[in-house]
């Protein structure tokens, strides 16, 4: 069945145009580095680790060798931040399973990487479902289910990043689908980020909420609707403000 995730809605939201390069040509764009690389190493580990699979005595060893894994998938021009990298998750990962603890108390792991393939149902031009990848979900003493997502960073997040509509659209879409999924009130439901912050000083694991109350929802949900509306009717206008960060820019696929 055609689906959509939010990296793609993403991306259409950015810009139709690149979104039709991407998902309809099927043309490659950015394929990772050494950032990449280090948040797919530093998520393994988390998710082993949450899973009680992974002592940490072996953290070091266990991220070592994905993280070599991952490099081989991207071209490599910081062979000194790839050093630099292997120090920042030693600090990172004995921080991790201390850092959920502390903020969400007595808990239960309720599934990590947790698949989403969702109908969405306010579609009636064709069916599309919803496909994502949640973190992990944990359920706490007051019943509350948390949906969860890591991202890596540098030294951390400032408001307006914190903030941003579309960054936070993630979970919000998350929530929903996940809602959709097991059938549970959206009331009983919280979603937060998880920053896993390489050359902080200090705190080198933060979470915070973010609030998905229905309104925001509703927003996440029209534009996701705008957003296969246009897709649908092959509408793949440019957006010019967003070309000074595009991939394509200047390249034969994009003039």
């Amino acid at each position: 069945m055609p689906h959509i995730s939010y990296s793609e809605l993403k991306i259409w939201a950015e810009c139709p145009f690149k979104h039709k390069l991407m998902y309809i040509d099927k043309i490659k764009g950015f394929i990772g580095n050494e950032y990449t690389a280090f948040g797919g190493a530093i998520h393994s580990l988390c998710e082993n680790a949450l899973l009680g699979k992974l002592p940490q005595d072996d953290y070091e060893e266990y991220f070592q060798h994905v993280f070599r894994e991952e490099l081989k998938k991207v071209p490599v021009s910081k062979p000194k931040l790839v050093i630099e990298m292997l120090s920042q998750a030693n600090r990172i990962s004995p921080e991790v399973i201390p850092a959920v603890q502390e903020y969400f108390g007595n808990f239960q792991v309720v599934s990590v990487e947790e698949r989403l393939f969702e109908k969405i149902e306010n579609f009636e031009d064709a069916e599309y479902n919803f496909k994502g990848f949640i973190d992990f979900v944990v359920k706490t003493e007051d019943g509350k289910y948390h949906i969860v997502d890591w991202k890596t960073c540098s030294w951390g997040w400032d408001a307006e990043r914190r903030s941003d509509r579309l960054t936070t659209y993630q979970l919000t879409l998350y929530k929903k689908f996940f809602c959709q999924k097991h059938n549970i009130d959206p009331k009983d439901v919280e979603t937060h980020f998880a920053l896993l912050k390489r050359t902080a000083k200090k705190n080198h694991v933060e979470f915070f909420r973010v609030t998905s109350g229905p309104r925001k929802t509703n927003n996440a949900s029209e534009l996701l609707i705008k957003a296969l509306s246009n897709i649908n009717n092959q509408i793949k206008f440019k957006n010019r403000m967003s070309c000074d960060r595009c991939d394509f820019r200047k390249s034969e696929h994009c003039q």
